[in-house]
C-alpha cells in the first residue's frame, strides 16, 4: 500500500514549455547529509537508480496542484512536476515540505513568487506584501473590481496575493451570479466589464482558480463570460455549440464516471484555450502556462484510464473486426480510436511504448485491414491517421506485423499492399490522403530505422538475417509490382497513355517514392530497374504535358548518375537512354524554365564528375545536337573532358608500343612516379587543356628523351665492361660444357625489378668427375656461335650485365 501511495512520475519543464517525463518510481523525503538538509528523493521503479535528490530549500515555491501534483523550479530556472498516482501520497509529501518551510499544509503554494527586480524593489519589505481586500462584488463596484484585477498583473507577488484572496472569499461565484444579473437586465456593458475581470484572472495563472471556474457547476458559466468581447461587434456563441453541436458520444460504455468527467471537461478547457480565449501576446502567454499544463496532465489521465481499462478496450476491438457492426456504428469507433492516439502524443516515450504495445496485443493492425478496406472516405482518413501514428512511432512492429502474415495470406490483402492500393486509389484530385499514404511506405521502406540485429521472427524463414535484408527482399517480392503497376501501365508506348492531372499527380508520387528507393536500397532497386527496363519506361514521362512529371522523371534520372556506379552508366550507354531528355531540352528551346535549368545541371554534373562514360556517350551522341548551346560552357566542357581522355588513351597506346626496355625500372629514378620532367610536363598539359589551348602530343617529346638516356646508358656499359676485362685475369677455369652467355644484342631488356642478390641469375651448377664444372641446363647449338667470347666472358665477376652493345 505504501509503494502505490508513494508512486510519482518525475516531470521536467523543456524549452518548448512542454512536460518531459523523466520516469516513475517512488518517492521519500529524507536527510541528506551531502545537501544538509531535507531532500526528496525519487528512485526509478525499474532498477531503484535515483532519478531525483532535491533539497527542499527554505526559500523555493512550491505549488500543490489538482489534488495529486507538487510543481516547484530548481536552480536555473528548471522547473520540475511529480504526479502521484494517489491523493494520500502527495498531502504526505506536502506536509513534509510545508513542515521544513515553516508552512500550514492547507495552503497550495509555500511561498511567494518573486522575480529579480522585484526583490530589489521590496528587499526591506516583510515576507510577503498586506493582502488585497477585494472590492464588494456589485454592479456598481464593477469598474473598481476591474482596476483592482489590473492593476496587480505586472507584479508577481501582487498577482498571488489577488489569487489567494479570490480563493478564499469564493470570489468567483460571487462573479457568476453577477454575469447572470447582467445577462438577464441585458447590461452589456457590465457584461464588457466582467469579460476583462474574468481575463484578468485566467492570467493570474493559478491551477487552484482554474479548477474553480472548469467545474461542472462553473464551466459554462466561464464560456458565458468569455463569450462577451467588447473587441466583437457581435456576441459569440460558444455555450450553444458546447451544449448542441459538440455532443459527447459514447462510442463504448464507459462505466468509470471519473473517466467521463474528465473527458468533458478537458474537451471545453481545450476549447476555451482554442477558440475561446482571444489569441494571447507573448506576455500573456507566458502567464498561461498554468492553464496548459491543466490540459496536459488531464490527457495523460484521460489516457492511463483508458489503457487500464482491458473491458472497455477489448470491447472496441471486437466491434471494430465484427462483420457484423454496421458503417455508422464503425465510423464513430475509429473516429473515438483515432482521438485516443491523437491524445496519446502527449505521452512520454516510456509511456508512449506501454501504449502502442498495448494496442498491439489488442490487435490494432488486423482491424485497421479491415477499417482500410471500407468505401467511407472518413473512416478511412481516420484510419490512415492512425497508421501515422503507429508507424512513426515503431515502424519495427509494423513491418514485423507485415511479415508475419505473409506466411498466412494473399499478396493482395497484406497490409502494406493495402495502402499502396490506397495511394493510387485516393479520389482526392489533390491526392491529400495518398501523400500522406506515401509518407508512411517512405518510414517502413527506410533502411535507417531498420534494426541491424538478427530479428526475432519466429514465423519468419532465416531469422539470422536482419530486419533490412529480410523485409526488403520481401518488399521487391510481394509489393514493388503493386506499387510500379500504374506507371508501367502508362508507359507501353512512346508517350503517356493518361496525361490528366490527377496521373501526372499520381505518377510523380510514384517517382519520388522510386527515388528514395534508389538512394537508399542499392541493389534491390537496381535489380529491378535492370529486370523491368524501368528507366526507359519512366523515361516516356519525359512527354507528358505536366511540366512537374517530366521534373519528376529528370530528377529520377538525375537521382540515379549521381551514384556514380558503372552499372547504370552501362545501362544508359546500351539503352541510348539520355536521348529522351536530350530531345525534351532541344523542344524547349531557348525557353528559361525549370526543365531547361535541371537538364544543363544534369550535364553539368557529368562534367564536373568527370564521369568518363557519360562524358565519351553524351560527346559521341549529342554533341553535334548541342554544340550551338552557347550560353553556358557546360557542353564545351564535356567537349574538352572528351579530348583530354582520348589524349591520355593515345598516349598509353603509344607508351605500349615502345619496346619494353624503355620501361624498366632498373633505370627509373622512381619506380611510383614519372620523372619530374614529365610530370611538369603533365602538369602544363592539363591546364592548358583546361584553358581550352591546342596542345603538342607527347609521343615524340619522350621517345626522344628515352633514346638519349639509353645511349648514355649503353656508354655506361661499355667502359664499364672494357676496365673489367682489363683489370681482370683469365680464368683458370674452362668449362666443358656451355656456359650460359650474356644476351645477345637483339635481346630484350627485362622489364622486371632485377633481384636483390648480387649473383647472376644463372643455372645451378654441379661439379664433374674430371674435376671441371658444368651447368645442369644444356643450352640450345645456336649458342655456340658465342663460345669465342667465353674466355672473355669467364674473366668477368659473377655479376651478369642484363645489358647488351
Amino acid at each position: 500500500m505504501a509503494d502505490t501511495r508513494r508512486r510519482v512520475k518525475l516531470y521536467a519543464l523543456n524549452e518548448d514549455r512542454q512536460w518531459d517525463d523523466r520516469g516513475t518510481g517512488h518517492v521519500s523525503s529524507s536527510y541528506v547529509e551531502r545537501l544538509k538538509g531535507m531532500s526528496l528523493l525519487v528512485r526509478a521503479e525499474s532498477d531503484g537508480s535515483l532519478l531525483l535528490e532535491s533539497k527542499i530549500q527554505p526559500d523555493t515555491a512550491y505549488q500543490k496542484q489538482q489534488e495529486t501534483l507538487i510543481v516547484w523550479s530548481e536552480a536555473d530556472n528548471v522547473d520540475l512536476a511529480l504526479s502521484f498516482q494517489e491523493k494520500a501520497g502527495c498531502d504526505e509529501i506536502w506536509e513534509k515540505i510545508c513542515q521544513v518551510q515553516g508552512k500550514d499544509p492547507s495552503c497550495d503554494i509555500t511561498q511567494d513568487i518573486v522575480e529579480e527586480s522585484e526583490e530589489e524593489k521590496f528587499e526591506d519589505m516583510p515576507d510577503a506584501a498586506p493582502p488585497i481586500e477585494l472590492p464588494p462584488c456589485e454592479l456598481s463596484k464593477l469598474d473598481e473590481i476591474s482596476e483592482v484585477f489590473n492593476s496587480v498583473l505586472p507584479s508577481p507577488i501582487r498577482r498571488e496575493k489577488l489569487a489567494n484572496a479570490i480563493e478564499y472569499e469564493g470570489y468567483i461565484k460571487k462573479i457568476v451570479e453577477l454575469f447572470h444579473m447582467c445577462e438577464d437586465l441585458e447590461n452589456f456593458e457590465g457584461l464588457h466589464q466582467l469579460y476583462e475581470i474574468y481575463k484578468s484572472i485566467f492570467l493570474l495563472n493559478k491551477n487552484a482558480l482554474f479548477e474553480v471556474m472548469f467545474s461542472d457547476e462553473f464551466i459554462f458559466d466561464t464560456v458565458g463570460i468569455l463569450e462577451y468581447d467588447p473587441s466583437k461587434p457581435e456576441k459569440a456563441s460558444h455555450r450553444d455549440y458546447l451544449r448542441n453541436s459538440a455532443s459527447f458520444k459514447e462510442v463504448i460504455p464507459i462505466s468509470n464516471e471519473e473517466l467521463r468527467q474528465k473527458i468533458h471537461q478537458t474537451y471545453r478547457v481545450q476549447y476555451i484555450q482554442d477558440v475561446v480565449l482571444p489569441t494571447p501576446s507573448v506576455f500573456e502567454e507566458n502567464m498561461l502556462s498554468t492553464l496548459s499544463s491543466f490540459i496536459f496532465f488531464n490527457k495523460i489521465e484521460i489516457v492511463s484510464m483508458i489503457q487500464d481499462d482491458e473491458k472497455f478496450l477489448t470491447e472496441l476491438f471486437a466491434q471494430l473486426t465484427d462483420e457484423a457492426t454496421d458503417d455508422n456504428r464503425r465510423r464513430e469507433l475509429v473516429n473515438f480510436l483515432k482521438e485516443f492516439c491523437t491524445f496519446s502524443q502527449t505521452l512520454q516515450p516510456q509511456a508512449k511504448e506501454s501504449f502502442f504495445k498495448t494496442l498491439s496485443n489488442l490487435g490494432i493492425l488486423p482491424a485497421l485491414e479491415v477499417i482500410l478496406s471500407m468505401d467511407d472516405p472518413e473512416v478511412r482518413q481516420a484510419c490512415t491517421d492512425i497508421i501515422m501514428y503507429i508507424v512513426e512511432y515503431s515502424p519495427s512492429m509494423v513491418r514485423e506485423f507485415i511479415m508475419q502474415e505473409a506466411n498466412q495470406q494473399d499478396d493482395d490483402i497484406l497490409l502494406v499492399n493495402l495502402i499502396i492500393e490506397q495511394m493510387i486509389c485516393d479520389p482526392d484530385p489533390e491526392l491529400g490522403n495518398a501523400l500522406q499514404l506515401s509518407g508512411v511506405l517512405r518510414i517502413l521502406i527506410d533502411p535507417e530505422n531498420m534494426m541491424a540485429t538478427a530479428n526475432a521472427w519466429a514465423s519468419v524463414p532465416f531469422p539470422q538475417k536482419t530486419e533490412k535484408t529480410e523485409f526488403l527482399s520481401f518488399f521487391y517480392k510481394n509489393c514493388m509490382h503493386v506499387l510500379t503497376a500504374p506507371l508501367l501501365a502508362n508507359t507501353t508506348e512512346d508517350k503517356p497513355s493518361k496525361d490528366d492531372y490527377v496521373t501526372a499527380q499520381l505518377l510523380s508520387l510514384i517517382l519520388e517514392l522510386l527515388a528514395f528507393c534508389v538512394e537508399h536500397h542499392t541493389y534491390h532497386i537496381r535489380n529491378y530497374i535492370f529486370n523491368k527496363d524501368l528507366l526507359r519506361r519512366i523515361l516516356v514521362l519525359m512527354k507528358s504535358s505536366h511540366g512537374h512529371l517530366a521534373l519528376s522523371a529528370l530528377r529520377f534520372v538525375r537521382k540515379i548518375i549521381s551514384l556514380k556506379e558503372e552499372f547504370y552508366n552501362r545501362y544508359i550507354i546500351k539503352g541510348n537512354l539520355l536521348k529522351p531528355i536530350v530531345d525534351a531540352f532541344l523542344t524547349n528551346g531557348q525557353r528559361y524554365n525549370l526543365l531547361n535549368s535541371a537538364t544543363l545541371e544534369l550535364f553539368e554534373f557529368i562534367r564536373v564528375e568527370d564521369i568518363k562514360s557519360l562524358v565519351a556517350y553524351v560527346v559521341e551522341t549529342f554533341y553535334e545536337q548541342l554544340k550551338d548551346v552557347d550560353y553556358v560552357n557546360t557542353f564545351k566542357g564535356l567537349k574538352l573532358r572528351y579530348e583530354q581522355h582520348m589524349d591520355r588513351q593515345n598516349v598509353k597506346s603509344s607508351l605500349d608500343s615502345v619496346p619494353s626496355i624503355l620501361r624498366n625500372h632498373r633505370y627509373r629514378r622512381d619506380a611510383r612516379s614519372l620523372d619530374e620532367e614529365e610530370e611538369i610536363w603533365f602538369e602544363q598539359d592539363e591546364e592548358e587543356m583546361e584553358d581550352g589551348e591546342a596542345v603538342v602530343p607527347v609521343t615524340d617529346m619522350l621517345k626522344n628523351k628515352m633514346d638519349e638516356e639509353l645511349d648514355h646508358i649503353s656508354k655506361i656499359i661499355d667502359g664499364k665492361r672494357a676496365r673489367e676485362s682489363e683489370n681482370k685475369p683469365p680464368s683458370p677455369l674452362k668449362n666443358p660444357t656451355r656456359s650460359p652467355s650474356p644476351p645477345p644484342p637483339s635481346r630484350k631488356f627485362n622489364s622486371s625489378p632485377p633481384a636483390a642478390s648480387t649473383s647472376p641469375p644463372a643455372s645451378p651448377e654441379v661439379k664433374t668427375n674430371n674435376g671441371g664444372i658444368t651447368g645442369l641446363v644444356d643450352y640450345p647449338d645456336e649458342d655456340s656461335d658465342e663460345d669465342e667470347d667465353d674466355d672473355r666472358n669467364s674473366s668477368i665477376p659473377a655479376k651478369r650485365p642484363r645489358l647488351a652493345t
